[in-house]
């Protein structure tokens, strides 16, 4: 039974702590927040509002970061160096060169690290990264991807509006679509991007162009109540393959249509991807990283390194 430790519980560990409970291999033990009130809500787990406290008393096998953004590097290395195996929420830091001090603590000890990027978990996403490797409908020709939503009034302390400590929608939001496109297509071979930014408001649109296609992004915290959604269209040679309204579907040129192509093959007959909880999809192969002593090497350091290098050209 891996010990699991929690530290930063925020709005995403809402997701992460049901999936550390729900695995017969975990045992969440503790959890750690500056904030006593944070943690009434999860009675039989231990408490701690002093992190180092934590790490000294608890015998931990797996620390889950869900931090902001500027406390991820620090907390990391401090949990690698005493030997613990860490998955952290993205990003890994506003800086770059923070990508290289936490892999090489992780590697010093002997420990994994990995960057929890979900949509390398997330089965819509992931079937598209599927077709493209597959040729099964030609080549790409071109793709849309778009993470619009209002700004984050919620964040405690004011910190996600503060650019300085979350890097604004760039290091927020735009950076999952990002990472899903150096994730599966490689880095891009040119990077055009417009920027609308106020005070109150933040929107991004870049294109980034590949070998022989292209994608457009947009990305937004609005002033105006704007509710959030998430989506993509990529068009390939012999279909068009859309995530709209929580839901893939492919467009195949002879006319037919597949709903919910990521549901599996009784459904979809198109790859065989499962809909899971993508949150649990990357906590489940960090654990079985660990307890194979496999790298946890789906998302890569020079991956890392090029998704911040190309946010900080916003």
């Amino acid at each position: 039974m891996l010990k699991i430790g929690l530290v930063g519980v925020g709005g995403i560990s809402g997701a992460h702590i049901p999936a550390w409970d729900a695995m017969e291999e975990t045992e969440l033990t503790a959890l750690c927040d500056i904030r006593p009130g944070q943690m009434e809500k999860y009675p039989g787990k231990r408490r701690y509002t002093d992190f180092d406290k934590m790490l000294e008393n608890e015998e931990l096998d797996i620390l889950d970061i869900c931090l902001p953004t500027y406390l991820h590097a620090d907390f990391a290395v401090k949990a690698l160096e005493r030997g613990i195996n860490v998955i952290c929420e993205k990003p890994i830091s506003l800086n770059e060169e923070d990508v290289a001090r936490v892999y090489g603590a992780a590697e010093k000890r002997h420990v994994k690290f990995m960057v929890a990027q979900v949509l390398r978990f997330w089965p819509e996403y992931e079937l598209v990264r599927r077709i493209y490797e597959s040729g099964k409908y030609g080549a790409l020709l071109s793709g849309s991807m778009s993470r619009l939503g209002c700004r984050p009034k919620w964040s405690w302390d004011g910190w996600m509006l503060d650019e300085k400590r979350s890097g604004l929608v760039p290091f927020d939001l735009h950076i999952h679509d990002l990472d899903f496109l150096v994730y599966a297509f490689g880095a891009p071979k040119k990077a055009t991007s417009f920027r609308a930014k106020r005070p109150e408001q933040d929107y991004i649109n870049a294109v980034y162009e590949f070998g022989g296609f292209f994608v457009t992004t947009q990305a937004s915290w609005f002033a105006a109540p704007y509710p959030f959604g998430a989506g993509f269209l990529f068009q390939f040679e012999k279909a068009v393959a859309a995530y709209e309204g929580g839901k893939l579907t492919v467009y195949e040129q002879n006319g037919k249509v597949i709903e919910n192509a990521a549901a599996g093959p009784e459904k979809s007959g198109v790859i065989n991807l499962p809909t899971t909880n993508a949150y649990a999809n990357e906590i489940r192969y960090f654990t079985d990283c660990v307890l194979r002593d496999e790298p946890a090497d789906k998302v890569k350091p020079e991956q890392l390194e090029t998704v911040i290098r190309l946010l900080h050209r916003l």
